[in-house]
């Protein structure tokens, strides 16, 4: 079984992601691929001692980049929008923005 810090990877600091955070009690974050719904709630609930209300996920497909003539492929990833019982205390990982 994976630790909480291996499925949840980082947050998505983006002005859509921070909009939601305030108006809809929902935090978005990068997570493992493989990592089911309830392991998501989990490791958020581990991590930052809160209640989940529900989980959504998006898979988004590594985009095509070139240096030059050279090609390759981003990798892979997943996206995951939790969101939070209301009056549960957010937590601040983008302060300073």
């Amino acid at each position: 079984m994976k630790s909480a810090y291996q499925i949840i990877r980082k947050p998505v600091i983006t002005e859509k992601g921070l909009g939601i955070k305030e108006t809809q009690n929902t935090l978005v974050f990068q997570v493992a691929p493989k990592a089911t719904k309830t392991e998501i709630k989990e490791a958020v609930q581990a991590i930052f001692k809160v209640k989940v209300v529900s989980v959504r996920t998006a898979n988004y497909p590594g985009k095509e980049r070139r240096r030059g003539k050279f090609t390759g492929y981003r990798p892979d990833w997943k996206k995951a929008y939790v969101r939070l019982k209301s009056g549960e205390k957010m937590p601040e990982y983008a302060q300073n923005l």
